[in-house]
């Protein structure tokens, strides 16, 4: 026969009581140590008895045990705030999402979709509005093309510039090193540098020798005549 049910109630006896508060604070007390060793966790136990007598244990450090649970506890506030004010969204909310509603309708519309119970005076502003937004969009179209040609226009001038420039560069280059036509330089004599020795070792200059040079003097652009003038070979002969 199985052991009958104790009531939880209040002892009324205060002897008993007492008793009955050593008793069970111990085992309570043994339990949550054993919870803490097995299972690896944190445990704190606090108990006041009906005297005012304190009783408390903690498997690591009661301050440190009991600033986790604030910590938790300011955490689980803040949530079930937030959750509360999620749920309860306030009237701006349901007319945002109407005006969303509408807007995407509009837009639909405008792209063929959902004309369903439009009367024809919906469907005659709707063609209005798309006639008015081609037209825009063939404006802008055109300034942009227009934006295109300048540009191209610009770019063109500058390549024709810098064609020019270059092309002057050349032509600058190119007189630089043209060849010039300049005169060769003349000999000092109408005759080799070892003839005019020899007319030096030789002695006096023969008159047939003199008018050779002067020959040769009129086919030559500059030459240097070497022989003595005619009076000068006619005073030695005398």
């Amino acid at each position: 026969m199985g052991r009958g049910r104790i009531e939880i109630k209040k002892i009324e006896n205060t002897n008993s009581r007492q008793v009955t508060f050593s008793k069970r604070r111990a085992g309570l007390l043994k339990k949550a140590q054993e919870l803490a060793v097995l299972c690896d966790a944190e445990v704190a136990v606090i108990i006041f008895s009906s005297t005012g007598r304190l009783f408390d244990f903690s498997s690591s450090d009661m301050k440190k045990t009991l600033s986790r649970y604030n910590k938790c506890l300011d955490a689980s506030e803040d949530a079930l705030v937030e959750h509360k004010a999620e749920n309860q969204e306030p009237p701006e909310v349901d007319i945002l999402k109407e005006e969303i509603r509408k807007l995407n309708l509009k837009q639909s519309q405008l792209l063929g979709k959902d004309l369903n119970g439009l009367g024809l005076k919906e469907l005659h502003h709707i063609e209005q509005q798309l006639n008015e937004g081609l037209s825009s969009v063939k404006e802008r179209k055109e300034e942009l093309l227009m934006e295109q040609l300048q540009h191209s226009r610009i770019q063109e001038q500058r390549a024709m510039l810098e064609n020019e420039t270059l092309r002057r560069q050349v032509e600058e280059l190119r007189g630089l090193f043209r060849p010039t036509k300049q005169s060769m330089p003349s000999f000092l004599a109408c005759r080799p540098m070892e003839m005019n020795n020899s007319f030096v070792n030789r002695g006096p200059i023969s008159p047939d020798m003199v008018s050779d040079c002067a020959v040769e003097k009129e086919e030559s652009d500059l030459t240097l005549n070497l022989g003595l003038p005619n009076d000068v070979y006619r005073t030695r002969n005398t």
